[in-house]
């Protein structure tokens, strides 16, 4: 029993100062060795050996970025307003060394440089601009904290404010301007809508009108262009007419044609105008219709042979 107890604890001995001897440093991280208290390297990522009881890992720093909560501060602004702000803060270890040695603990400190930093900014702007320059105080604040960490060897990558909180009252005024500013907004928007309407609706009876107009031209246009061509083709057709009737005239046995229908419409003439009244205008030889029809023709042939003369003329 006892040489197993002694065996035991051979066994541990030599586990602790195998555990002691060998260092695995992970992806990312490194260690910081001390060679009896003294610093001695800095370990990266793999597999390394140290001297049992003379060197040890005294700290160990991850690179990757990290985050701190900024805890919620009052702050006063330039119109005296007290303001609750809180924020996140991300920074990254850049060397080691400076870390572990530069400052004892950086989380606190670059926190702590931040709240005042916030501080310091909120107090030149006034409330209402707190909202609207916030990308503004985020980069000062970057800016102050990163140029006091570089001697802690680490790099203050950004900062971004979470809420701002002011006291109620004003949370009560500000809704009170906000509500007025929206409703005067909605009160404009009615406005330029219904300007907006009478614009259209009124140039909709200006083009109405215009094209009531254009239309009422082009049928005025449509009509006279229609009597000209009826009065071009009527005359066209008369002196067609006329042609063929003098052309038929000249022609064998035109003459005794016309003869024949002039005392034919005589004839049906004086017994209409014989039904249609009392009264009865009779010529002073009504038994010679030929002498009536003769001195027609006469008429006609005058007209006949004046005719060609005036054509002649008029060439």
């Amino acid at each position: 029993m006892g040489d197993f107890f002694i065996y035991a604890i051979g066994v541990g001995l030599i586990l602790w100062i195998f555990f002691q001897t060998v260092r695995i440093v992970p992806q990312r991280e490194q260690f910081v060795v001390e060679n009896l208290g003294k610093y001695q390297k800095t370990l990266s990522a793999g597999f390394h050996i140290l001297i049992p009881f003379v060197q040890k890992v005294a700290y160990k720093h991850t690179l990757k970025e990290q985050t701190i909560d900024v805890p919620s501060q009052s702050c006063i602004t330039a119109d005296n307003i007290a303001v609750e702000i809180d924020g996140i803060l991300y920074l990254q270890v850049q060397d080691p060394y400076l870390a572990s040695y530069g400052i004892q603990d950086y989380h606190y400190a670059t926190s702590q440089l931040a709240q005042t930093t916030l501080r310091s900014e909120i107090g030149k702007i006034e409330l209402d601009r707190t909202f609207e320059e916030r990308t503004t105080i985020n980069s000062q604040v970057v800016e102050a904290v990163d140029m006091a960490s570089n001697p802690w060897g680490v790099k203050v990558l950004r900062y971004e404010i979470k809420d701002i909180n002011p006291p109620a009252t004003v949370r009560d005024a500000l809704e009170k301007q906000m509500r007025a500013e929206r409703e005067r907004r909605a009160v404009v928007a009615e406005s330029e809508g219904e300007r907006e309407a009478r614009i259209n609706v009124s140039q909709g009876q200006q083009q109405e009108m215009i094209n009531v107009s254009e239309a009422e031209k082009l049928k005025q246009v449509n009509e006279a262009q229609g009597k000209a061509k009826e009065i071009e083709l009527l005359a066209e057709a008369t002196a067609e007419g006329i042609r063929t009737i003098a052309s038929a005239i000249n022609s064998p046995g035109g003459m005794e044609a016309v003869n024949l229908r002039v005392a034919e419409q005589y004839v049906k003439e004086f017994g209409n105008l014989a039904k249609e009244t009392n009264t009865l205008i009779l010529p002073a030889d009504v038994g010679n219709i030929g002498s009536f029809v003769a001195t027609v023709t006469t008429a006609m042939k005058t007209i006949n042979s004046e005719a060609p003369k005036s054509s002649g003329e008029s060439l």
